[in-house]
């Protein structure tokens, strides 16, 4: 959910993938891969956003984004959610935006490479039109911006050096260990570090965290499942990924949960960008389909019940009561 500085070049492309289809008993746990359909649109990252698409045209934002067939998204360079491959942008929250966009009117989808940290900011300075970057609905985020309906459920893992030297299972084995934790700047791993007392280290990108580890800066880099196991896919670095696990903070399991973030004025945005989305998250396999190729599975799919009202109302322990059935678990 972070990338380094943002682009300064743009490079058009248009995509294609295969399909294959999977089926996995939905829990908090696990990972898998099976193929998406990767919208054909064309992509791009730039340098430049697009402003404020309601206040340059005087219309909705809607309207305004249907008249000129583009969206601009700010992303944070975190594979596999949204980030370049050989200068195109990708990823399943891409993937899942030319879906629903293209049904709205909207044939392409431009991005901006920006630090995890400046995507809120940047969103409402109106250098892009919408975050793709599966960012977590927090109370906080909740109150600077309009986040949609949850598009993926997350778990934690642990970048560590080969041979988990600490044996790291959890967030409270890493506050035991006393070590020092690599978190993105901004990412709720971070939040969770400091709650537990852990020694922090924050980093800018992914890629800056695999390299704290391998240098001996951290003793293990805290992200995502999901995206750690792409990391460590794509390097020869002496490291590896423990079992993804749900972090809990006294006791509370930590469900987390991620969606699109528009700004609070584009309403009109949010509810067609919604409607779309329901669509796409009640059919298991049109959700694999879009995002399966990306390594995503039916355990990431958000469980019925799961809302971003209930998300920035920020009652956690209350909605992991609520949803354990759905979860599959024992709270």
């Amino acid at each position: 959910m972070t990338a380094r500085a943002p682009a300064s070049a743009a490079t058009k492309g248009t995509m294609t993938s295969t399909r294959t289809t999977a089926t996995r008993h939905r829990a908090l746990l696990g990972s898998g891969a099976v193929l998406l359909l990767a919208a054909t649109a064309a992509c791009t990252s730039v340098d430049g956003g697009g402003g404020s698409t309601s206040e340059t045209s005087g219309g909705s934002a809607l309207e305004t984004l249907q008249d000129r067939g583009t969206i601009t998204v700010g992303f944070a360079g975190e594979a596999p959610y949204s980030y370049e491959d050989g200068g195109e942008l990708t990823g399943a929250t891409v993937a899942l935006h030319r879906e629903i966009f293209a049904e709205l009117g909207i044939d392409t989808v431009e991005g901006v490479n920006t630090e995890f940290g400046s995507l809120i900011p940047g969103l409402t300075a109106n250098r892009f039109d919408a975050v793709s970057a599966g960012m977590s609905i927090l109370p906080d985020r909740c109150a600077q911006a309009a986040f949609s309906e949850p598009e993926f459920m997350y778990t934690t893992a642990f970048m560590t050096p080969e041979g988990n030297p600490d044996g790291l299972t959890d967030m409270q084995s890493a506050a035991d260990a006393g070590i020092t934790l690599a978190t993105m700047t901004g990412a709720i791993e971070g939040d969770y570090a400091r709650q537990l007392g852990i020694d922090n280290l924050e980093v800018g990108t992914p890629q800056d965290g695999l390299d704290a580890v391998v240098a001996g800066r951290a003793d293990a880099f805290a992200l995502t499942g999901i995206s750690l196991n792409h990391l460590a896919d794509s390097t020869d670095a002496p490291v590896e990924v423990t079992e993804s696990f749900v972090a809990e903070i006294d006791g509370v399991p930590q469900i987390g949960a991620g969606g699109t973030v528009f700004r609070t004025s584009d309403t009109d945005l949010l509810e067609a960008y919604n409607e779309k989305l329901a669509e796409i998250v009640a059919d298991e396999d049109r959700y694999l389909d879009i995002v399966g190729e990306f390594g995503f599975t039916a355990a990431e799919r958000p469980v019925e019940g799961l809302t971003t009202e209930k998300l920035c109302e920020g009652d956690l322990d209350a909605l992991a009561t609520e949803l354990a059935p759905e979860l599959g678990s024992d709270s």
